[in-house]
């Protein structure tokens, strides 16, 4: 009975966060109409996705588990127990999400992968996590364990320090969440009942004339929700509403970072921590689908619009830049400094799936399916070993996936992801089943009209037909809805932001049983009402054309250039795929013909496009470019930096004067660079050629000291051969008043002779200053080598974009 219920209760669970089971099969009456069909009812098979749900549970789920033990977060535990003494600890105080963030990910894998040892291993970790809890429910590794000096970011008091940056209340969100997916997982109740033990004491420490600090990072509202549906506790739900209508009343100074600048009703443009905004979004839609605010809903529904209209990358990244992780002003989209951090894209999956659940309109699946198949899943490399943080549009070679962060939050957020994908495959309400995303798979789907087996046969996203085989019917009748996607429709997002160059419809196709089938338009599906049969076969045939896409003139950084898509998948070009392993020298013609051919060894199979074009290269003395044609050469934006770090960009310039050029053999460019600053990504920047917009451009590579101030630190070119010098000009990096970095206190500029390094005697020198080059003239010297000596700042850092050499 349990396990069944349990099973039954799932449908409205893993893949949306949305829980309900037998604990309160009769308590929880209003939700969101519209309801997921369960991962664990539908089974992939594609070459596609399975594959790397696959890796998700064989690699990413062990690797995450033995990198928390390798860095202290399991130990952490351990310590708050009193089972180990204190000693060094993690970073970070929210480092204890990433163990409940791994236990989630696990459960989900479970039920589809059993795996009896991996199960045990939950267990034991279950039990440590329990053995950290305080007597009254508290639980909080870092406070628990009484460190000599406590964090920073932690108040002597409980919960003080929420607001700004303690995390308490995130880790318990995360500790909800985990806690209902391992419940409904196992049937075990021993990590729910800790979750429950830490909410109770929420309860009793929050709400009208109790404690009243709103939570610094959202996702604590979702993790209550969960817990009410789960229960039927309706303080839990109460406590997240309270969380939300506390938030930006003027009693603790908020700020736009947070969004606690206002009330949350008081909202209507995305600002802020994208992550943070992300969460709060979708635990607005779930408050108000359990309550009926209507309040919260326009609020969000105004927010969505900003984003859309405003804030979205192509590759359905948010958050544009690294200042605060935050959603930038209106169009600020640039590329090789968006930040689009992984954690965001999981967050806008949430959020948007939350708006479908609520609306039942195709536009929100359309950009749930974007940010899947693009900027969520570049996240992660096809070993599934290897992590994106940020996710950058273009690249000069300074971007890698790392094997780890010290704040590893979008490492243990895809983990728990990836499983829970074809949750969002189907939904229902009542005799309506909603398929949402084409995935080869079978499903078994439960609808008042009864039991249905169903089939997707289909190598989308590759290919655009779609077969739907009935194996299993009802007798009644029941409507199909088919999302028809946007970009079918040419229409590249919803709103205005994106554009596709062609704007001719081509024709879509549905037949069944082989003959042509009348439907109604409705929310961007195609609706069929009938009464089905065994062995009835729909097929869909989607127009799989390769589009060109065009931003709003407003986006800056996107001028004079289009983006290649093709179905869900947006593309770039790498430069390891192109002449000179360049990209960001690469024009294509607006009008260039472009082809597509799978290639199966290529990344795992991968539809390649290809074009004529053109790259351009600097010359010495000289303005005019060398011009040459070649073949350029474009893969799916997910699938770049599998093969090293190198140039990539996927808004593609059809105008020269978009272009990088490749640099000329100057001097400058054909040395070896040294610096004290041993990163050899940064160390590219200096002599790259590029021109910087300002001294905060961010969209180079450049050099920078950070987090030193108040040092002296170097940096050097060694020549290819001896060469007469007489002059440098130096860029000086800035990033104030918000960055660490500002121009330094003093340089001084030295030259190699017999081993030893000597100042230049200066003859002209400009000021130190920020957003133009610096010249220094001196006295003609042959040397084979340049040492540049920076004073930094007294409370600050210091960097560098270019140095020319004369």
């Amino acid at each position: 009975m349990h396990a069944i219920m349990r099973t039954k209760y799932l449908s409205i669970a893993v893949a949306l966060g949305i829980f309900s089971s037998e604990l309160n099969a009769q308590t929880v009456h209003n939700d969101y109409p519209i309801q997921p069909v369960p991962f664990t009812q539908v089974h992939f098979h594609d070459d596609f996705w399975a594959p790397k749900i696959e890796v998700n549970a064989t690699v990413s789920i062990p690797y995450t588990l033995q990198k928390c033990r390798e860095t202290g977060r399991i130990d952490n535990f351990l310590k708050a127990a009193g089972k180990m003494p204190v000693g060094k600890i993690t970073e970070y105080p929210f480092d204890d999400t990433d163990l409940y963030k791994l236990i989630e990910g696990a459960s989900y894998s479970l039920q589809t992968r059993p795996n009896p040892e991996l199960e045990k291993t939950i267990d034991t970790l279950i039990q440590i996590i329990g053995d950290a809890q305080e007597p009254d429910g508290y639980l909080y590794t870092f406070r628990t364990m009484k460190p000599d000096t406590l964090h920073p970011w932690i108040s002597t008091k409980r919960w003080e320090k929420d607001p700004d940056l303690s995390h308490e209340l995130y880790n318990s969100g995360h500790l909800f969440e985990a806690a209902v997916a391992h419940y409904l997982a196992t049937g075990k109740r021993n990590f729910l009942d800790i979750a429950l033990k830490n909410a109770d004491l929420l309860v009793r420490d929050f709400g009208p004339g109790k404690a009243a600090y709103f939570p610094g990072h959202q996702v604590v509202e979702m993790g209550l929700a969960r817990l009410y549906r789960v229960t039927g506790k309706k303080e839990y739900l109460d406590l997240a509403k309270f969380f939300l209508d506390i938030r930006g009343n003027g009693d603790i100074k908020g700020a736009e970072y947070s969004q606690s600048h206002k009330m949350v009703t008081d909202q209507h443009e995305a600002v802020g921590h994208a992550v943070r905004a992300a969460y709060m979004y979708t635990g607005m839609a779930d408050v108000a689908a359990l309550t009926g605010n209507k309040e919260y809903i326009s609020a969000i529904n105004d927010i969505w619009k900003d984003v859309m209209e405003h804030k979205i990358y192509l590759t359905g990244g948010i958050g544009a830049t690294g200042h605060g992780e935050a959603f930038g002003a209106a169009y600020q989209l640039p590329n090789m400094s968006a930040y689009a951090e992984t954690c965001a894209s999981i967050a806008n999956v949430y959020w948007n799936s939350r708006m479908f659940l609520m609306n039942g309109d195709a536009q929100y699946i359309d950009v749930l399916e974007r940010i899947l198949y693009n900027g969520l899943l570049s996240g992660v490399s096809l070993s599934g070993d290897r992590f994106f943080y940020p996710n950058p549009l273009a690249s000069m070679g300074q971007h890698q996936r790392s094997a780890w962060f010290g704040c590893a939050c979008c490492i243990s957020n895809m983990t728990r992801f990836m499983p829970s994908i074809p949750g969002y495959v189907y939904a229902k309400r009542e005799n309506e089943l909603y398929l949402n995303l084409y995935v080869a798979s079978t499903s078994s789907i439960e609808l008042p009209a009864g039991k249905l087996e169903l089939e997707q046969i289909t190598e989308y996203p590759w290919k655009g037909q779609v077969a739907l085989q009935l194996n299993q019917a009802p007798a009644n009748a029941f409507s199909l809805h088919l999302r028809i996607p946007g970009w079918a429709k040419q229409e590249a997002v919803p709103g205005s932001l994106y554009a596709f160059m062609d704007t001719q419809r081509k024709p879509i196709r549905l037949l069944l049983n082989g003959k042509a089938l009348d439907y109604t338009m409705e929310k961007g599906y195609a609706v069929i009402k009938r009464t089905w049969k065994k062995g009835d076969r729909l097929q869909l045939e989607l127009p799989l054309e390769i589009e060109k896409v065009i931003a709003n003139q407003q986006v800056k950084d996107d001028q004079n250039r289009f983006a290649l898509q093709r179905g869900p998948i947006v593309y770039c070009i790498e430069g390891v795929d192109n002449k000179d392993n360049a990209a960001n020298n690469i024009v294509v013609d607006r009008s260039a013909a472009i082809t597509a051919k799978y290639e199966p060894q290529l990344l795992n199979g991968v539809m390649v496009l290809t074009a004529k074009g053109s790259s351009t290269k600097r010359q010495v003395n000289s303005k005019t470019l060398l011009r040459s044609e070649q073949t350029v050469k474009a893969i799916p934006y997910y699938s770049w930096n599998n093969r090293g770090p190198g140039e990539m960009q996927v808004w593609i310039p059809y105008a020269e004067s978009a272009a990088l050029p490749m640099p000329a053999p100057t001097i400058a460019s054909k040395s070896k660079v040294s610096s004290s600053q041993n990163n050899s990504r940064m160390l590219r920047g200096l002599n790259d050629q590029y021109e910087p917009s300002s001294s905060q451009d961010r969209n180079s590579i450049y050099l920078h000291w950070w987090p030193k101030e108040n040092t002296t630190e170097w940096v050097q070119y060694n020549f290819d051969k001896e060469y007469s010098i007489s002059s440098s000009s130096f860029y000086w990096f800035d990033d104030g008043p918000f960055g660490g970095c500002r121009i330094p206190q003093s340089y001084t500029l030295q030259y190699e002779k017999n081993g030893k390094y000597l100042p230049v005697e200066i003859e002209k020198m400009d000021p130190i200053s920020k957003d133009g080059y610096n010249v220094i003239k001196f006295k003609p010297v042959k040397t084979t080598a340049l040492r540049l000596e920076v004073k930094l700042p007294e409370k600050h850092s210091a960097g560098l974009h270019e140095w020319i050499v004369n």
